[in-house]
């Protein structure tokens, strides 16, 4: 891949290809093909993030293989979502792998340092919803984000959510993380200037059919600035808060 790179700079050196047509060719540069998955190794060169394996029905030595092809290539920081404790340890005995048991998240490699505009705030509903949100959490600190976490506040004690107002009113972004009714979005929706992100859980009694509750109460929020990510979308939600928080705003005139 880095062979691959520096022809193409070496061609706009010699003044073969102009700087655009360089872009180009690095954005549609080659993925590794192993047999059973096809690593996309410029995804970060495409969209500024590097490709997460999604670890659920994947075995422990597919997961493997394509953790060595990621590392070979220079991939500092990878994410190994949605596995088994069990898929952990087989991964482990290969690589260097932080696991957490909650979310069901492996990391390999070292958190980049903290970047981006603001700090990202993730408040969930209850405790049971926290396997979610740890998903969130982890993911925007592995993209380079300070996230500060509000957990259990949810609307069947408003005061404890209200209790920490400050870091609503001074977050870039919010991922408010919540099952039953889902009412916890829209009212840190009605709370703050930034942009919430609002992550329904499967998390309640049987009549909310597995999230689709609060999915649809949040789908109808009444508060402006909310979006929805998938039921049980922790990690959706973690990226998209780094790519808001990563938005580079025009200089004021």
């Amino acid at each position: 891949m880095n062979d691959d790179i520096r022809s193409i700079l070496e061609r706009v050196q010699s003044g073969e290809i102009t700087v655009d047509e360089a872009m180009l060719s690095i954005k549609k540069a080659p993925f590794e093909d192993i047999d059973y998955a096809k690593i996309d190794l410029h995804r970060k060169v495409r969209t500024g993030s590097a490709e997460v394996i999604y670890g659920a029905g994947k075995t422990p030595e597919q997961i493997i293989g394509i953790t060595d092809v990621m590392l070979k290539n220079d991939q500092k920081t990878i994410l190994i979502t949605r596995i088994s404790k069990e898929t952990a340890e087989i991964i482990q005995k290969a690589h260097d792998m932080r696991y957490d048991e909650s979310p069901r998240l492996g990391i390999i490699g070292e958190f980049p340092e903290k970047s981006g505009n603001g700090k990202i705030v993730v408040a969930t509903g209850g405790t049971s919803d926290m396997p979610v949100s740890e998903e969130a959490a982890l993911t925007a600190e592995a993209y380079g984000n300070e996230v500060v976490r509000l957990y259990d506040v949810g609307v069947a004690g408003l005061h404890r959510l209200l209790a920490h107002l400050d870091d609503i009113m001074s977050a870039n972004v919010i991922i408010a993380v919540a099952g039953m009714e889902g009412a916890l979005a829209s009212v840190i929706g009605g709370l703050a200037d930034c942009p919430v992100i609002a992550v329904p859980t499967s998390v309640a009694y049987g009549a909310s059919f597995h999230g689709m509750s609060a999915l649809l109460s949040m789908l109808n929020s009444c508060a402006s600035g909310v979006s929805v990510v998938n039921i049980d979308n922790g990690f959706g939600a973690g990226f998209l808060a780094s790519r808001i928080n990563h938005m580079h705003l025009p200089e004021q005139q």
